[in-house]
Parts: structure tokens; sequence; C-alpha cells
């Protein structure tokens, strides 16, 4: 009788419900594969579905594709990546919510929430392991959920390697220290082109710096 009055403002509520799998996300720390999860939400409707991922705690994963659409009768793959893995995050558990609505409406036709938890290692004691059930069982408390942000492809062209200004500097330094030195008699090199010792040595000084430059990144 209880959990026929706990439905029944659902109902009412006109809730949709929303197919998803897995409805819990484990992270393992020492294995990298686990880094990245899947969530599958299916769409056995006869209308397409939008959906949006919201994350109590956004910052800690990335989401490719938060937002998107479902065909009628089709599944669609939500990759979601845990980046910030560090012993101070080993245990808490974190939330999804998979919001969906009708592709001409605005309102939430439905929602489902899913856990999130971030382990040091699958290799745990079963004791533990039913701890950590438990503790999950019993976080039903209201999470304030944000708008997960859209995984943006990692803008990698400033740390990709040297700019081609410090390659263009590279090549007159390395070009001025294969010029003769002042006062070489027998050269074919015009006699303006001939460098001090001094001015050798500055290209020298530069060359060094721009190695090391390209050297960091």
């Amino acid at each position: 009788p209880m959990q026929q009055q706990r439905r029944q403002p659902e109902l009412v509520e006109g809730n949709l419900p929303v197919f998803v799998f897995p409805t819990e996300l484990i992270f393992y720390a020492d294995d990298q594969s686990t880094h990245k999860r899947v969530l599958t939400l299916y769409n056995p409707y006869e209308f397409a579905l939008k959906f949006k991922v919201l994350c109590t705690t956004p910052n800690k994963y990335a989401v490719v594709d938060a937002t998107g659409a479902v065909k009628p009768q089709c599944c669609v793959d939500i990759v979601i990546r845990h980046r910030d893995v560090r012993a101070s995050h080993y245990g808490v558990i974190d939330k999804f919510r998979l919001q969906v609505s009708e592709q001409s409406q605005r309102k939430a036709l439905g929602r489902k929430e899913i856990i999130a938890t971030l382990l040091p290692s699958a290799k745990e004691p079963p004791q533990q392991k039913e701890e950590e059930e438990k503790r999950i069982k019993e976080h039903l408390s209201e999470s304030v959920f944000f708008e997960q942000t859209l995984c943006q492809p990692e803008n990698r062209t400033a740390s990709s390697g040297p700019s081609l200004l410090t390659v263009f500097l590279g090549i007159v330094c390395i070009a001025a220290l294969m010029l003769p030195t002042l006062g070489e008699m027998e050269s074919l090199v015009p006699l303006y082109l001939h460098l001090s010792v001094n001015q050798k040595l500055v290209a020298a000084y530069v060359l060094g710096l721009i190695t090391m430059v390209i050297l960091r990144t």
C-alpha cells in the first residue's frame, strides 16, 4: 500500500518512464579503461525524444553530447569520462540526471537518476563493497543538479608543439652561426654577411633559449 501511495503522485504528474542502462557508474582509479563509461538511452515510444544530461558535480566529468535527440524506437549512447581521478574523490557519490522531453515541448516529460562513484580498485574486499552498496541506498537525499557543459574536443594547438615564430627564430640563429666570422678571408659569402664573434655569441644564446622552449612544449 505504501508503494502504491508513493507511485501514485508520479503517475498523476505524468512522468514518462525513462529507460537507461546502466543506472550506476563505477570508475576504478587503478584501471584507466574504466575512466570512460557509456550510458545507453532507449526510446521505445512512437515519438522522438530530446534529452539533457545534468550532474551534481559537472566539473568532474566530461560528457560527450550532453544534449541531443533519440529517434522513435531507437537508442543512443552517451559517453561519460571521469576527468578528475584522485584519492580525495574515492567513495564520493555523484549523481547524473537524464531528463527527456518531447521534441516539440520544453517541459521535461520524464527523468532518471544515475549514481556515479569512483573507487580505488576493483579488487576490493567483498565486505567493503557491501558497505558501499548500503551507503548508496541510504543516499536518497534530494540533490542539486547542474547543466553538464558540452564536451568540446580538447584544443591542443597551443601545447602540441612550438609556434611557427619560435621555429623561425631557431632557424635564423642556426643560419647566423653557420655564416663566416669577421676576418675569414677565404669565403664565397659577401662581406656584409660576415658576423662578429659577439653577434654569434648572442645567436648561440638565443638558440639555447629557443631549444629550452621547444623541449618544454
